[in-house]
């Protein structure tokens, strides 16, 4: 190959490294393993079996973090409120299964949605069918920040006293969701379905995040609804190291 090309070449990969750099999370990405296993009731035959299905992730480097999502995927089995916290994944998965009747399933996973500015958010999905017309699926976030080692939630990602207008510009970003979805136009819908809280937040590279799960402010069928609140709606009020390209 010529010198020439070769320079072009070499020039190439260097603007590539550094633009790459300048991405969303840049080249200093969490690195993930995904860990996938799905079994069915010992002994069991045919399409009816009860079954386990777990899609998680194992971060060699943030062994912190390994525990956090196992604990919040198993909260997430919980189907009241004084239920107890399964031991691990693998004793909930036994204990579901030795009780399990015909076509009862559980699903659980956990996944990367993004990195960026050093923040890891990680979205959780359940579904759990123990019989009835549908089962019933969860979904939940969580912010990891990488610098301090630790789940945020919502009052450390604001600035102080600023808890009620966040709360109030989700009001409105609830009323661009009724309108996008032309649900403004039913004038009981807001009645029946009302704007309410979540604590399922997440610090997304585009707007702040918010997961609702279902039968919280949309039928089932309306499954789980996501509002955006844009960066710039939330100077004063977010902390600005969380701001995209800040942190």
């Amino acid at each position: 190959m010529p010198i020439a090309r070769l320079l072009a070449v070499a020039s190439l990969g260097f603007l590539l490294s550094a633009c790459q750099s300048l991405l969303p999370g840049g080249t200093d990405k969490l690195e993930a393993q995904r860990q996938a296993w799905e079994h069915l009731k010992p002994g069991c035959q045919g399409q009816d079996c009860p079954l386990v299905n777990i899609d998680t992730l194992n971060f060699a480097d943030e062994p912190q973090l390994d525990a956090l999502v196992e604990r919040r995927l198993l909260q997430m089995t919980q189907d009241s409120p004084d239920a107890p916290l399964p031991a691990s994944l693998q004793s909930y998965e036994q204990d579901f299964l030795a009780s399990a009747e015909p076509g009862w399933s559980s699903y659980l996973q956990a996944k990367i949605r993004e990195q960026h500015d050093n923040l890891v958010l990680i979205e959780l999905s359940s579904y759990l069918y123990t019989g009835g017309a549908h089962g019933m699926p969860g979904r939940g976030f969580i912010n990891y920040d990488r610098k301090l080692a630790k789940p945020l939630n919502l009052k450390d990602m604001l600035l102080p006293g600023q808890e009620a207008a966040f709360w109030k510009l989700a009001e409105q970003a609830h009323k661009r969701w009724l309108a996008a979805n032309k649900l403004d136009q039913d004038p009981d819908y807001a009645k029946t379905w009302p704007f309410e809280r979540t604590t399922n937040i997440g610090l997304g590279y585009g707007a702040m995040l918010l997961k609702y799960d279902v039968y919280s402010i949309a039928p089932y069928s309306g499954g789980h609804p996501e509002l955006h609140i844009p960066y710039p709606q939330l100077n004063g009020i977010l902390k600005p190291q969380y701001f995209p390209g800040r942190g």
